[in-house]
């Protein structure tokens, strides 16, 4: 279940953000609200299987 109490405990780095954002989407991945660039990078945030939320970043 849900290991972090809602908050985002995993993170999933990747160099080509967009790219992965897109197949993630294809898949059928859970996003919890649209990408947003942030000072250390892209970034947004998705659900697994079990509930717990990861950040997916990449650079900007």
């Amino acid at each position: 279940g849900n290991q972090t109490g809602g908050r985002v405990g995993f993170f999933l780095q990747v160099d080509d953000f967009d790219a992965q954002y897109r197949r993630m989407i294809e898949a059928g991945v859970e996003f919890l609200g649209e990408p947003r660039s942030e000072p250390y990078g892209r970034v947004v945030v998705f659900r697994d299987v079990a509930g717990n939320r990861w950040d997916l970043l990449g650079p900007r």
